[in-house]
């Protein structure tokens, strides 16, 4: 059982406030950058698709991360000021937002340039969930995404009173911990995938259905509203991705292996 007394802002200068969970993410965001753009090089795919498509995923993926963590928490945290949904630095994203509108963003980003959108997703995915990893260490400190409330044997209790926790004092599970390790282990086998001659999209629909089941499973250690079934939105989210997943890995697998032109015509 662990004790965290971390205040969540660093320092403040006037109004500009420097926070743990917007340094983290910026690290997280900075992580996933280089290792695409290391595989984007290793694929000899041109810079400039590399860096528009990722501009894209960013912004996207942060609008659709606040859009869905909004939605979730709209009773409890912003029915009462709507106007909270825009202070982002405060913390509260949703991860299954991000990949979400960063992939709808990537999708009409290549269908306008005319480009394969399997060779981008593939470039991009393994940088995706290091980040994903990176970016939970900021829930660690902010108390941001915390489980249920438990009596051991492994518990966060927070103490500090800008903390985003329902309770002080209180022992919750670490789900941002298990995501951590769920993370990091996608990522490990996303890294030795990535060389293996599989064909276009596959790395991603491995991605989908590794995190999808992970996800699944860590959420019910999760605090996140009831929607349907007695399940949670990600949770929700996470039949759907693996539903999608599975078959289009399948069917992938099964056909012959496409050239890795990164224009769609070519």
């Amino acid at each position: 059982m662990i004790t965290i007394n971390i205040d969540p802002m660093i320092f403040s200068f006037g109004h500009l406030m420097v926070r743990w969970y917007g340094l983290i993410v910026m690290a997280a965001i900075a992580a996933g950058v280089w290792v695409a753009s290391r595989e984007a090089k290793r694929k000899g795919l041109a810079e400039d698709y590399l860096g528009d498509a990722i501009l894209w995923v960013l912004l996207a993926g942060i609008l659709g991360a606040r859009l869905f963590h909004v939605i979730d928490h709209w009773p409890d945290e912003f029915a009462g000021n709507p106007l909270r949904a825009l202070y982002i630095w405060e913390g509260g994203l949703a991860i299954w937002g991000a990949v979400i509108g960063g992939l709808l963003a990537l999708t009409i980003y290549a269908w306008q340039r005319g480009l394969r959108l399997a060779v981008l997703v593939d470039t991009i995915v393994p940088g995706l969930v290091l980040g994903q990893a990176i970016g939970r260490l900021a829930c660690i400190i902010t108390g941001d995404a915390i489980g249920k409330p438990t009596a051991g044997p492994i518990g966060f209790r927070y103490l500090n009173p800008a903390a985003m926790v329902p309770q002080l004092g209180v022992y919750y599970v670490p789900t941002p911990v298990f995501e951590i390790i769920m993370n990091l282990a996608i990522f490990t086998v996303l890294w030795r995938l990535r060389t293996r001659r599989l064909p276009d999209g596959a790395l991603f629909f491995v991605y989908l259905i590794l995190y999808s089941a992970g996800r699944f499973v860590v959420t019910f250690w999760s605090a996140y509203q009831t929607v349907a079934l007695g399940l949670n939105q990600a949770q929700l989210i996470s039949i759907a991705g693996f539903a999608l997943g599975v078959p289009m890995l399948a069917y992938l697998l099964t056909q012959r292996r496409p050239r890795q032109d990164v224009l769609a015509g070519h």
